[in-house]
C-alpha cells in the first residue's frame, strides 16, 4: 500500500465514485452537454456557426472525459495528456461509462510506470493507452449494454407505474445531485429519457430551487442564487450537522414528480435529467426534448421552480417552528466550493 500511496493511487470510494464522477461530470458538460446546448441554440436561432461548434463539442465527449478524470485523480502530465485517447477509445466502445472506466484504469496503470525508466515520455503513454484500449475492449461493450438495459427498465417501469417510479426516480436523482457525486452523470452512463428523465429533472430542480429558497433567511440573494443555479451540493456539510434539512426539497420533489409523470407528461433527455437548474440545463433540455411552447413553459415553471420554491418554503418554516431546523443551520460557505458539481 505503501508503494500505491507513492505513486499517488488512493484506492477508495472517495477517488472512485465521488471524485472520478464528479470530474466526469465536469468533463461532460464541457463537451457533450455544452456542445447539445449550442446545437439547440443554432439550429433555434438559425446560426450555422454555432450548430456546428456544438456539434464539434459533442463528438468530443470521451476525449474530455478521459483529460476531465484523469485530471481529477491527480495524474502526472502524460498520463492526463495520454487520459485523451483512452477516454476516446472507451466511449467508442462503451459510452459514457465506458469512457470513465477506461480513464479510471489506463489513469492509476500509467501512474504506476510513470517516472519509473529513463524512456518515460515513450513507456507511460504507451502503457496508458494500451491499458485503456485494452479494458475498453474487454468490458465497454458489456458495460455500456448494461448501462442501457438498466436505464430503458427504469424507464419501462416509469412508463408502468408513473406514480410509484416517478417520485422514487425524482428522490434518488435528487439526493445524487445533492450528495457529493454526480446526477448528471449517473444519468447519462444510463441513458435517462422519457417520462424517466421528466421525473429526474423535477426532483434534482426541487434539490436546488428547494434549499435556495429553504435557506434565504440563512444566505440571502447572493448563497441562494448560487444553490438555485449553480449546486446544492453546498449545503453537503449542513446536511452532515443536521440532516433534517434534506427533508424540504427532497418531499418538494417526490410530490411533485407524479403530477409530471401522470397528469403533465414531462419528459427529458439524459443531458438534462441529472442537471436541475444548474445553468438551467434541466429546463433547456426539456424544451429541446418536448419543444419551446407556452404550454411547455408553463409546465417548467410550475414543476422545475414554482412548486419546489413553495413546498420547501411552507415545509422549512414548519420545521424551524417545530425546532427541527435552526437559524443559521443551512448557512453555506460559498468561498469553499473549488469544483463545479452537476
Amino acid at each position: 500500500m505503501g508503494f500505491l500511496k507513492k505513486k499517488g493511487i488512493h484506492i477508495s470510494f472517495k477517488t472512485y465514485l465521488i471524485d472520478g464522477l464528479s470530474f466526469m461530470a465536469l468533463g461532460l458538460f464541457s463537451s457533450l452537454i455544452i456542445g447539445l446546448i449550442m446545437q439547440t441554440a443554432g439550429n433555434e436561432l438559425g446560426i450555422s456557426f454555432l450548430t456546428e461548434m456544438g456539434v464539434l463539442a459533442m463528438g468530443l465527449a470521451g476525449p474530455a472525459i478521459g483529460a476531465a478524470v484523469a485530471y481529477g485523480l491527480k495524474a502526472p502530465p502524460l498520463v492526463l495528456f495520454a487520459g485523451v485517447i483512452t477516454g476516446a477509445a472507451g466511449y467508442a466502445l462503451g459510452g459514457p461509462a465506458g469512457a470513465y472506466v477506461a480513464a479510471v484504469f489506463s489513469t492509476e496503470i500509467g501512474k504506476l510506470v510513470s517516472g519509473s525508466t529513463k524512456i518515460d515520455i515513450i513507456i507511460t503513454p504507451f502503457v496508458t493507452i494500451a491499458a485503456g484500449y485494452g479494458i475498453s475492449a474487454l468490458v465497454g461493450p458489456e458495460i455500456q449494454s448494461f448501462m442501457q438495459a438498466t436505464g430503458e427498465t427504469i424507464g419501462w417501469a416509469t412508463e408502468q407505474r408513473p406514480l410509484i417510479m416517478g417520485m422514487l426516480v425524482a428522490g434518488l436523482m435528487g439526493l445524487a445531485l445533492t450528495a457529493p457525486i454526480s446526477s448528471a452523470a449517473i444519468a447519462l452512463m444510463l441513458e435517462l429519457d422519457g417520462l424517466a428523465a421528466g421525473a429526474a429533472a423535477i426532483g434534482c430542480s426541487a434539490q436546488m430551487i428547494g434549499f435556495a429558497v429553504a435557506s434565504y433567511r440563512d444566505n440571502k440573494w447572493g448563497g441562494s442564487i448560487a444553490q438555485a443555479i449553480g449546486t446544492s451540493m453546498l449545503q453537503v456539510p449542513n446536511i452532515v450537522r443536521n440532516p433534517l434539512i434534506l427533508i424540504p426539497p427532497t418531499v418538494a420533489g417526490v410530490l411533485l414528480a407524479p403530477i409530471g409523470t401522470i397528469w403533465f407528461q414531462m419528459e427529458n433527455n439524459a443531458s438534462g435529467a441529472g442537471m436541475g437548474t444548474s445553468g438551467f440545463v434541466g429546463q433547456i433540455m426539456t424544451f429541446e426534448t418536448m419543444g419551446f411552447t407556452t404550454d411547455v413553459l408553463l409546465k417548467v415553471g410550475l414543476l422545475h421552480i414554482i412548486g419546489p420554491a413553495v413546498i420547501s418554503l411552507l415545509l422549512s418554516h414548519y420545521m424551524l417552528k417545530a425546532g427541527m431546523i435552526k437559524p443559521g443551520q443551512m448557512r453555506i460557505a460559498t468561498g469553499g466550493v473549488k469544483h463545479e458539481k452537476a
